[in-house]
């Protein structure tokens, strides 16, 4: 198991891109020069032993050695021996809405960028809580299995886009009916179900599920985004709007928060209804209640003794460069007894 200490240090490998186009730039310059000076065929006589295969070689080798000393920066790591350790907290499934009415911007910057920063901000104030994520829309999926590697969460929600379930529509009953599937620890007294979602399209079994739900000891929380009023469905290529999803009569669709299908799906699974357009107010009442829930031990694996790979990088740096010092520019000589390519039979012709 690999970690970076310093990530930031990635940036420096744009530097060996302009370094590679600087020295083409050159070469270029260079054959044009010379196409000026002399002929082609004169300048080979004059200097027989220049080798361009050399030159390319050079500038290779000082890229690579580039490379493995900016990767050296960012100080990897490499677990040596994995743990069993012990922890205590409770088990949260998120399941986020990701259909296309989520991407109205009648709550800013977008009912989905909103759920986002919720479960993100959520997740940054978990202990040794573990956490799972489905996203849905016509159907759900399984984002992320639960676990308590709270940093790959953060990294696996802000990629969730709609394109990423093939069906649209708003599939509670499907969330639900996965997440039950999620909690595999059988003494964890405490489940936690958060739906965030805007209520809309939703099928009618979802009440019975809830039930079922809260049956197995889990509790449902639903987070509504969005507004009474609604918003359009915007349509967009690289960012830009150009458009607004329309329904078969050509007219623009208003897509509303429906409120009262998550309080029915709260009620019915042993938890509550939270407004979700205040993201600072959603995040304490979901905070306090995490609190004071009850806590579970459990055990988890984790890789532990991280030492030190950096000094591996740094040699092969330094081994590329100076292989690169070594290499003369011009061509070598048991390669050219080879004479693989008849260089003396073509030029007697």
């Amino acid at each position: 198991m690999y970690q970076i200490e310093e990530p930031t240090y990635f940036l420096y490998l744009a530097i060996i891109p302009v370094i590679f186009v600087l020295f083409l730039l050159v070469f270029w310059w260079k054959k044009r020069k010379q196409k000026q000076f002399a002929d082609i065929g004169l300048i080979d006589k004059l200097s027989p032993e220049r080798s361009t295969f050399k030159s390319f070689l050079k500038i290779i080798a000082i890229c690579i050695g580039m490379a493995f000393l900016v990767i050296s920066l960012t100080n990897p790591k490499m677990g040596t021996k994995l743990e069993t350790v012990k922890r205590e907290g409770v088990d949260i499934v998120f399941a986020l809405d990701v259909s296309k009415s989520m991407l109205a911007e009648d709550i800013a910057p977008s009912r989905l960028d909103k759920a986002k920063q919720i479960i993100t901000r959520i997740i940054e104030k978990l202990g040794s809580d573990r956490i799972g994520i489905i996203i849905y829309a016509g159907n759900s999926y399984p984002l992320l299995p639960i676990t308590t590697d709270h940093a790959a969460a953060k990294m696996f929600l802000q990629n969730a886009t709609p394109d990423m379930v093939s069906s649209q529509g708003t599939a509670i009953n499907e969330a639900i009916e996965r997440a039950i599937s999620y909690y595999d620890n059988e003494d964890q007294t405490n489940r936690f179900l958060f739906i965030v979602s805007d209520g809309e399209d939703h099928e009618e079994n979802t009440v019975s599920l809830a039930q079922k739900a809260r049956e197995q000891g889990i509790k449902i929380y639903t987070v509504g985004v969005g507004s009474a009023n609604g918003g359009p469905i915007p349509i967009k290529n690289n960012g830009a709007v150009v458009g607004y999803k329309k329904d078969n009569k050509g007219e623009v669709v208003i897509t509303r928060l429906v409120e009262n299908v998550l309080m029915n799906i709260a009620n019915e699974g042993n938890g509550k209804y939270i407004n979700g357009n205040k993201t600072q107010e959603t995040i304490d009442i979901i905070e306090d209640l995490l609190l004071k829930a009850e806590k579970s031990e459990f055990e988890t694996k984790k890789f532990a003794d991280y030492k030190d790979q950096f000094q591996w990088f740094v040699g092969f740096g330094l081994l590329f460069l100076l292989i690169d010092s070594l290499m003369l520019e011009r061509k070598t000589k048991w390669i050219q007894k080879l004479n693989l390519f008849n260089q003396t039979e073509k030029n007697e012709k």
